[in-house]
């Protein structure tokens, strides 16, 4: 099966990419995992293991056949001349570590000041699900959602902060329980202005 045509992933959005492997190239790698972690992928328990892992990481890693651009595109101009804080706190996020690949979980919040008109809330939450269904570290992930709005809303700033858990600590390696990890970036107003940023985080602590 040609990977352009995949079912499971879409075609890579980078020009650089590599080519995608085949569905069946993907589940003979579970299968050798499943081997190479002590079990028999011949089991009854484990024949269909290696399908659904490949099923999984189409929906888990969805991300990369996204397009923020897109996501972005339609704003509204008509606001009634509204010109202060767009706010959305708590937007859940789901995501996967690119270091030993375990999930880290928390929330987004997002804020921005409008130039030229707004987008529609659940867009950003869309934005948030693009880049958290990707390999992916906070800080990366943090910087790329700022990005994305600036470039495609060109607001007078942004605030962007992320608050998760990570698994690679909590599963594995010293196994710390209920460590919150939190990154932010301020864009614009929000990285000249103190008081900006002093009122994006109280509306985050509302």
């Amino acid at each position: 099966m040609d990977a352009s045509v995949n079912p499971v992933f879409p075609a890579p959005t980078s020009s650089t990419a590599l080519p995608r492997p085949t569905r069946e190239e993907a589940e003979a790698a579970v299968r050798t995992l499943i081997a190479w972690a002590g079990d028999d992928p011949t089991r009854e328990g484990l024949l269909e293991t290696p399908a659904r892992v490949a099923k999984a990481y189409g929906e888990l890693f969805g991300g990369y056949g996204q397009d923020p651009k897109a996501v972005l595109a339609k704003t509204f101009r008509e606001v009634g001349g509204y010109d202060d804080i767009v706010f959305v706190r708590d937007i859940p996020f789901y995501a996967h570590c690119e270091h030993h690949m375990v999930p880290f979980y928390g929330k987004a919040h997002i804020a921005y000041l409008p130039h030229d008109g707004v987008v529609g809330l659940s867009k950003l939450a869309r934005l948030v699900e693009v880049f958290a269904r990707r390999l992916q570290t906070q800080e990366t992930m943090t910087a790329q959602i700022i990005d994305a709005i600036n470039e495609n809303l060109g607001p007078r700033g942004a605030a962007v902060m992320l608050e998760a858990e990570h698994m690679c600590m909590t599963m594995r390696g010293v196994r710390a329980h209920d460590v919150k990890t939190i990154t932010h970036r301020f864009t614009g107003v929000f990285a000249e202005d103190r008081i900006e940023q002093d009122r994006f985080f109280a509306m985050i602590s509302r």
